[in-house]
């Protein structure tokens, strides 16, 4: 899809679905990162920058150029900003358990991010807009209720490699563009080290495999080694339950999500 045609796409959707909840205003954390700022674009057109609340959120060990980044998308945009630090928030818990685990204090910070931006979107009124790509959601390379919670996500059904198209098409910072994908967790950590694969690899075969429906042969035959298709393979299942909401145990005739998604009130 074109990238003019996508942005046109993307921006209603963010229009109609606030709208259908009277929303007018938006908030997300604004990182530095290439999906943070691609969303914040797409908000931005969408609401108005005025209507925009971008919150940066940085952690004790988070890179300079992360903040330095977020402001530069900010001030492109001409949303307005707030800098929560969440170092208290985060160390205060972990510190109290003495955790170590890097994965497990990154988990906290992700949550702890979500819950500054559920809190100011309550103060502006605003819904929570969503940063996860496709890419990311199909790998479980996100928290749960952490960075992969949103109230409207619109770039969830983007590969990674459209992220990057979409945000030269909407004429980006480059030093946000260019840079290696990190999601700042700790001092020198990449996504693609932490993968273990660039997102242009995992780009080509999940779309072969989830948009196409490629067989294992045919992946193989592409020259895809069948190593790296099980990783994918393994990843995508085992982290299916993050792509799921809350699974309600069915007791009655009007389930949520399965029989229920919203009141038709019957005329008397």
């Amino acid at each position: 899809m074109q990238p003019d045609l996508l942005n046109q796409i993307l921006v209603r959707f963010l229009k109609e679905e606030a709208g259908c909840f009277g929303f007018k205003k938006a908030v997300l954390g604004l990182s530095g990162g290439v999906d943070s700022a691609v969303s914040c674009a797409l908000a931005a057109q969408a609401f108005g920058p005025e209507n925009v609340l971008a919150v940066m959120m940085p952690y004790t060990t988070s890179h300079p150029d992360s903040l330095n980044h977020a402001h530069l998308c900010a001030e492109a945009l001409g949303v307005r900003t707030k800098i929560v630090p969440i170092g208290d928030m985060v160390d205060g818990y972990a510190n109290q358990e003495g955790l170590e685990d890097p994965t497990r204090r990154g988990n906290i910070m992700a949550r702890a991010r979500m819950v500054v931006l559920y809190d100011q979107s309550a103060a502006e009124s605003g819904l929570v807009i969503g940063t996860s790509n496709k890419t990311e959601i199909l790998l479980g390379y996100s928290t749960q209720f952490g960075d992969g919670a949103s109230a409207l996500n619109p770039l969830g059904d983007l590969y990674k490699h459209q992220v990057f198209q979409l945000a030269r098409h909407l004429d980006l910072p480059t030093e946000i563009v260019d840079k290696a994908p990190s999601a700042d967790l700790f001092e020198g950590q990449s996504d693609e080290a932490d993968l273990g694969f660039t997102y242009a690899e995992a780009d080509e075969a999940l779309f072969r495999m989830i948009e196409e429906r490629w067989s294992m042969e045919e992946l193989l035959e592409h020259g895809f080694e069948r190593a790296f298709i099980e990783k994918l393979q393994w990843r995508v299942t085992i982290n299916h339950y993050k792509r799921l909401p809350p699974i309600i145990a069915k007791v009655t005739s009007r389930s949520f999500l399965t029989d229920f998604r919203y009141l038709r009130c019957r005329d008397h």
